[in-house]
């Protein structure tokens, strides 16, 4: 049973009852790289598009098929570049009955690799809530691999709905074996971007109400080296297959034409073929695979090899790491004198691949799967479903997989010796290969059918939704004002209005003359010193004032307080825990009681002493406290619950107001600010901004004005045409 961590508020019984009705329940799931269609996706285009997709795609349609399910969105990135097929362009596209995929703008139009998506999710972020707040908020939201982790916990974190994470891979995993190379941490960091995925994974991780892994070694051996470990809420819920695709030969099954794709490569293409298909990535092992079959006589005498390394025009477009591992395949080819033994057809469509495997059947071939690591390994469900024997590294999936379906060997995938027996083994034992063939066709339908999967995973959805309050913001009164002006001006008061007493004055008079334009503020202050600072800065009444480093939220001149933010902001918040923590690190100073607030604790710390904030975040993870940490100017600190910060709360007002992000310019000079600075709003980072800020240059629509205090914003007012016909130059970065 998962042990849930829940608001304390009473439980909906609308919750209770929502899996006990036909159609009633929306998922939103969200994977966000690659390239993800409905029909035959092109696996193996590049890195990022492999298996996740695949599943995704599998879990949207069974879970779908699923009587209590009224919708399934797959909710990814819109992608417009001519050197991809047009679908990839709209803005829809069915799945199945009940599912579809929604493509959601973001970020550049042309295709990216997944490390270069990070500075966009912001976006996707705000791009969402338009999409939920036209087409109505889901009852789950299910984030599929790091960037989906983070953006996902986000939007679940803002609309008070649970959360699911499904990591695939994780970064520290990645990390520590890669470091074993010859790469330096420098340049894995450059190219994998591992602070940000592994933080990333961290809040999803702290965020989400159950953790989906496929094997039991992913909890014990891979998410136990995060800080957030909490076994209890990770839930083994193997992927399935597609057992109508993948099938045993039928009766009146005929030779595919694919077939004659591997004929052009092999002298004799009626010997046992030894199959294997990856993408071509060191983590694959093909080049082993190579060696082994080079430095075997016998094997060479009755097999041939068959090598599927994804798809590719010309080999020069590749990512230079696929061109590396398919170059280094060639050469051993050519090193062993291979040519007529091994096939390495470039082209392959999905709807190619059941064939083949029933095809490498009809040959009593066997599949390999070599790979140094695999968290899973679809395509040995894939080959198994068939009646294919399977070998496999003796690494997570297959290690499961063997152990339930017993239709193969595991093999140490350095250990080519071992590698060599085992395929010999296979090939050459005629009664054993019949066992394993009909062991891997009755075990892939009795554990990993894709139904299977989708009655487990509502199954713990219903302990889920039984113990989660209603979602503040699933319904607005329709008898809430909303604001008389069209676009809003919210600034920080410290050291950005503050500093320079003309250009202050300035703005003052600007606001004052511009009715259509509100007036909002941000500040780390508690309410009552941020009143007293407008008072005496002569400042206009602010429509909303934002406050206690974004965990209090107040409108209008009577200081109407938000009830459905106070209502959500206390989540899992425990100060006094916290204070115990923190207090026993060194370089703490607790700033005065004027400072501290009921959802904020603040301290000053001493640089040269004090830990890191990713080393504070640890501490309070690995007591299992959740909260945000935020740095401001280098020395001030504030602790808040995760559902605070300036990033959330801006988010919730212009949610409940139905105010366009883009019509909202936001000022600020330090670490406090960042959230609000980021995604859909227009930012302005006046020019006397704290180092923290750095790390936004060249993001999105976040302006650096090179005026200070008051002066920088209003040179980011002018920058956007902000009194006018707003324009957005930087609206676009390309990465």
């Amino acid at each position: 049973m998962i042990r849930l961590l829940t608001a304390e508020t009473p439980q909906s019984m609308a919750a209770m009852n929502l899996l006990a009705e036909e159609n009633s329940l929306k998922i939103s799931l969200i994977s966000l790289h690659g390239l993800i269609r409905a029909k035959d996706p092109p696996l193996g285009f590049d890195s990022d598009t492999g298996g996740q997709i695949k599943y995704v795609l599998e879990l949207a349609r069974e879970l779908a098929a699923q009587p209590q399910v009224r919708e399934v969105e797959l909710l990814t990135r819109q992608i417009i570049d001519p050197r991809l097929d047009e679908q990839y362009a709209q803005l829809e596209e069915p799945i199945c009955e009940n599912a579809k995929i929604v493509r959601i703008p973001f970020g550049p139009k042309r295709y990216l690799k997944k490390e270069s998506l990070w500075p966009f999710l912001e976006m996707f972020i705000d791009q969402s809530l338009i999409h939920f707040r036209r087409h109505g908020l889901p009852d789950i939201i299910h984030g599929h691999y790091a960037d989906a982790g983070l953006a996902g916990a986000h939007l679940a974190q803002l609309l008070h709905i649970p959360f699911i994470f499904t990591g695939h891979s994780l970064g520290r995993v990645k990390r520590q074996r890669l470091s074993l190379g010859k790469a330096s941490e420098e340049s894995l960091e450059r190219k994998y971007k591992f602070t940000q995925r592994i933080e990333a994974e961290e809040i999803a991780l702290e965020t989400a109400s159950m953790v989906v892994t496929s094997t039991n070694q992913e909890i014990q051996q891979q998410y136990e080296l995060y800080d957030h470990y909490q076994p209890s809420r990770m839930e083994v819920i193997p992927p399935g297959v597609d057992l109508d695709s993948f099938s045993p030969r039928s009766a009146d099954w005929q030779r595919p034409a694919f077939a004659d794709e591997l004929d052009r490569f092999l002298r004799d293409p009626d010997k046992p073929m030894i199959l294997t298909m990856a993408r071509p990535d060191e983590r694959k092992n093909l080049e082993m695979l190579v060696d082994v079959y080079g430095q075997s006589e016998q094997l060479q005498e009755i097999a041939n090899l068959v090598l599927i390394m994804g798809t590719r025009d010309d080999m020069s477009d590749l990512p230079r790491s696929q061109r590396q591992v398919i170059q280094n395949v060639l050469h051993k080819i050519d090193l062993y004198d291979l040519y007529g033994r091994v096939a390495y057809p470039k082209m392959h469509s999905p709807s190619d691949v059941p064939d083949l495997y029933r095809q490498a059947v009809a040959l009593r071939g066997v599949f390999i799967n070599p790979a140094l690591t695999e968290p899973f390994g679809l395509t040995l469900l894939e080959a198994g479903a068939t009646g294919l024997p399977i070998v496999a590294t003796n690494d997570g999936g297959p290690r499961d997989i063997i152990a339930n379906c017993n239709n193969g060997l595991l093999i140490d995938p350095l250990d080519g010796d071992g590698i060599e027996k085992a395929l010999l083994r296979v090939l050459t034992e005629p009664e054993q290969w019949e066992e394993w063939s009909e062991a891997g066709i009755v075990g892939t339908r009795q554990h990993y059918s894709w139904s299977n999967h989708a009655k487990r995973y509502l199954r713990d959805l219903s302990d889920i939704l039984e113990h989660s309050p209603t979602p503040a913001l699933q319904q607005l009164s329709s008898k809430r004002r909303l604001p008389d002006f069209d676009r809003i001006i919210i600034t920080d008061l410290d050291n950005t209005l503050t500093g320079d007493p003309e250009a202050l004055a300035e703005f003052n008079e600007m606001i004052r003359g511009q009715e259509h334009i509100g007036f909002g503020i941000a500040t780390g202050r508690r309410l009552d010193s941020a009143l007293e600072m407008i008072e005496e800065l002569n400042l206009p009444q602010p429509d909303l004032i934002d406050t206690d480093a974004g965990t209090q939220l107040h409108y209008g001149p009577r200081l109407t307080p938000d009830r459905s933010w106070r209502q959500q902001i206390g989540f899992a918040w425990k100060p006094d825990e916290i204070h115990k923590v923190l207090e026993s690190l060194p370089g703490f100073f607790l700033q005065d009681e004027r400072h501290q607030s009921e959802y904020k604790i603040s301290y000053e710390i001493d640089p040269d002493s004090s830990p890191s904030v990713v080393e504070i975040q640890k501490a309070l993870r690995e007591a299992g406290l959740r909260a945000k940490v935020i740095l401001s100017l280098g020395m001030y600190l504030d602790v808040i619950p995760v559902r605070g910060g300036s990033d959330l709360s801006m988010r919730h007002l212009l949610w409940k107001w139905g105010f366009s992000p883009d019509n909202v310019l936001v000022a600020g000079d330090s670490g406090n600010d960042a959230g609000m600075l980021l995604g859909r709003t227009l930012g302005v980072v006046v020019g006397n901004y704290s180092p923290e800020l750095e790390e936004i240059r060249n993001r999105p629509r976040v302006y650096f004005a090179e005026g200070k205090h008051a002066r920088g914003i209003m040179e980011g007012i002018n920058y956007y045409q902000f009194l006018d016909n707003i324009v957005i130059p930087n609206d676009r970065i390309e990465s």
